[in-house]
């Protein structure tokens, strides 16, 4: 990991051949959100989704810019909150996309965080066969983590994120100064995915976080480059891994450490605010390290490090730390059996050998998995 330097802004390209984009990182770049698009789509009109929570901040600014650069925009403003990747509102998405009369050549704006990537992304895979979109990531776990590699997708019942498809944005702008506004407990959900990066290959990164995160987190602009250089760390890391493998076939899935377990979780809550997406993969990292030490791949100590540093900064680490009544072992076992990486029947678990070393493991069984989970459940 490269030491911070001042310069604020930063432009990550994703290669993707033919789809590839850029990442452009920085305080103020939702102004620059018109002339880019008119760059890249001359003529084009553009659809903006976004939340209730959203629109009230930024939506206005937003548009504001396309404006600016003779760019005519509608939008559709969504319920906040995982509720909306439902088959409900994707409907009222896609349909509301068609009344505005939007084109193949135009352009789909996705206009928040984590939900609104997810939801307006596959609505642009699908509607009209495909429109291409603009990810303007709201919150630092879209910034970091959803808004970058093209996974698109809507809940179901049976778990999270199981209805969706690959769909590469044409650009993403990453307006740091956006974060400005968040809630400090969705700040904190979001930091579960920075910290992530450090945690599955980049020990130095993880060092710089222990010493640095209190500066990621402030808001003030003077120090602000702490907070610009842990997101596009953690965003040319992504776009790294998407460049090697787009479609999750490999080593992206070393990007879901924390996931099997912290889906679970989620799913258990109800996706609901009881327990946010990053609150869960806190927890579920911390469960993927002690399952790791369980089976003498790290030190115990090892484990209890990451777990000191995700607790310093106010994330949930244990399952008494989630409010509300706790999931069975069945339960869990259940909804882990529902996961994407699970390949005929085996669960693959993403673990690692210490801090920075994560690998995929497919060799997991199911008893060993009950085991540990009844082990802290129990202790609980």
């Amino acid at each position: 990991m490269t030491a911070p330097v001042r310069d604020t802004s930063a432009v990550v390209p994703v290669s993707l051949g033919a789809r590839s984009y850029d990442i452009v990182i920085g305080r103020g770049v939702l102004g620059s959100l018109g002339t880019s698009i008119a760059a890249l789509r001359p003529g084009a009109k553009t659809f903006v989704v976004t939340d209730a929570n959203v629109a009230r901040h930024t939506l206005a600014a937003a548009e504001a810019a396309l404006a600016r650069a003779g760019i005519a925009a509608h939008h559709m403003i969504v319920a906040p909150g995982e509720a909306s990747k439902s088959y409900p509102v994707f409907e009222k998405v896609c349909e509301a996309i068609l009344k505005a009369q939007i084109e193949r050549d135009d352009l789909i704006v996705a206009l928040g965080g984590g939900v609104i990537g997810d939801l307006a992304g596959f609505a642009a895979a699908v509607v009209r066969r495909g429109l291409d979109y603009v990810q303007v990531p709201t919150t630092l776990l879209a910034q970091v983590d959803s808004s970058v590699g093209g996974k698109t997708a809507i809940d179901s019942s049976q778990g999270k994120n199981l209805i969706g498809a690959f769909h590469q944005p044409v650009l993403v702008l990453a307006d740091t100064a956006l974060l400005d506004t968040l809630p400090p407990r969705e700040f904190r959900a979001g930091y579960a995915e920075l910290v992530k990066y450090g945690l599955l290959g980049d020990a130095a990164f993880f060092d710089w976080l222990e010493t640095n995160w209190p500066d990621v987190f402030a808001a003030n602009a003077a120090i602000s480059f702490a907070r610009e250089h842990a997101v596009t760390v953690a965003c040319r890391a992504k776009a790294a891994i998407v460049g090697r493998d787009e479609r999750d076939t490999g080593e992206r899935a070393l990007l879901n450490l924390g996931h099997t377990f912290g889906h679970a979780l989620e799913a258990a809550c109800g996706f609901s605010d009881r327990l946010l997406h990053g609150e869960a993969i806190a927890v579920g990292m911390a469960l993927a390290f002690d399952f790791s030490a369980r089976r003498g791949l790290l030190p115990a100590a090892e484990a209890e490090r990451v777990k000191r540093h995700l607790s310093a900064v106010g994330l949930p680490t244990r399952f008494s730390d989630i409010p509300g009544q706790l999931p069975s072992v069945d339960r869990m076992m259940e909804l882990i059996a529902q996961d994407k990486k699970v390949k005929r029947g085996m669960p693959t678990f993403i673990l690692v050998r210490g801090i920075g070393s994560a690998f995929v493991d497919s060799g997991v069984t199911e008893r060993e998995v009950r085991a540990f989970l009844s082990e802290k459940l129990a202790g609980q």
